[in-house]
């Protein structure tokens, strides 16, 4: 902590603790700097963004920004510190907390991964808690051409979907389109049959082989999941589609040749011969995309740095939440 602060021994040792030390640093007002990247992206309530590295152990420093302020703070154990330029229209005060907005935030993150994939995987989860479309973030990088990162966030965007879940379903998308080298696959989208019951929602799909991907992590071995997979393979490849399960240890390059392999394996049967459809039947309408409904709650402006006001609406906290609560009740 900084001079004249302390904190107990036995304070809780989560990564929200960390943010909330290392914020302390700053003044309250966000006039000398704010939290940003991952840890501001985990307090706007992106929970995939936990604070360790890729080894799921090592624990990230809490980035911090300073632009034109805060000249005088450190670089302590626990922090990185960044004087790049911070606008006032990149800062807010959430709970409390200095932190940069949720597109700043992101981009930084972006920045900060540095490569294409886990820089994908950073745009992909920040849509999957509902705090930023594709889109939108598109919309804010098209606005950083001077700015660091701004090539490599450019990029990522135009890899990085609104529908997926985890960054193992981004990374297994990424293997299908750039290794295997395999055509655009729906992702998270449901299929049915022809009485419009719903056989499942898939990984990855792929309409026109007739192939469903799946990425089978930990949880798969827990309990009766083994045999609830087991069941929904089964009725997936009872409506004549080919099913594919990719598991944790495998190489990107193993993958990729299984991806192919199922794939030339699938019947790629013509419409009519079909027993399955995405077509949605009408107890199951289209739902509201996450830029549309960010739109609709008055958030665009904010997400795509042309809002003035330095505080964000008071409907975005909850316009989040109900888009995680509406993705999450989706049937698995």
């Amino acid at each position: 902590m900084s001079r004249g602060l302390y904190v107990p021994a036995n304070r809780p040792k989560v990564v929200e603790q960390r943010i909330v030390e290392q914020a302390a640093r700053l003044l309250s007002d966000a006039t000398a700097g704010c939290v940003t990247a991952w840890a501001a992206l985990r307090w706007h309530g992106a929970n995939f963004f936990d604070g360790l590295d890729n080894d799921g152990v090592t624990l990230l420093p809490v980035p911090m920004v300073l632009g034109g302020g805060g000249h005088k703070l450190r670089q302590v154990a626990g922090s990185h510190v960044s004087r790049e330029q911070l606008p006032w229209n990149d800062r807010e005060v959430v709970d409390g907390v200095p932190v940069t907005t949720v597109a700043r935030a992101l981009f930084d993150e972006v920045h900060r991964r540095g490569r294409l994939w886990p820089a994908v995987s950073a745009i992909d989860m920040a849509a999957a808690a509902g705090l930023i479309s594709v889109w939108l973030f598109a919309t804010y990088v098209g606005n950083m051409n001077s700015r660091n990162g701004a090539p490599l966030a450019r990029e990522a965007c135009s890899l990085a979907v609104d529908e997926s879940r985890s960054p193992l379903e981004t990374w297994l998308r990424l293997i299908w389109l750039i290794l295997a080298g395999l055509p655009e696959p729906l992702v998270n989208h449901p299929v049915y049959d022809l009485d419009g019951r719903l056989l499942g929602i898939p990984d990855l799909f792929d309409p026109i082989a007739g192939l469903v991907v799946e990425y089978d992590g930990a949880h798969h071995t827990i309990g009766d999941q083994p045999l609830r997979d087991l069941v929904r393979e089964e009725r997936f490849r009872d409506h004549g589609l080919e099913y594919i399960a990719i598991v944790k240890g495998q190489s990107r390059a193993a993958v990729a040749r299984r991806l192919v392999a199922a794939r030339a394996r699938a019947p790629f049967r013509p419409p009519p011969s079909r027993a399955w459809t995405v077509d949605r039947p009408a107890w199951d309408p289209e739902p509201e995309n996450l830029t549309a409904r960010l739109e609709r709650l008055g958030l665009a402006p904010y997400l795509t740095g042309e809002s003035t006001e330095r505080n964000r609406p008071g409907s975005w906290a909850e316009g989040a939440k109900t888009f995680r609560t509406f993705r999450g009740s989706q049937p698995a």
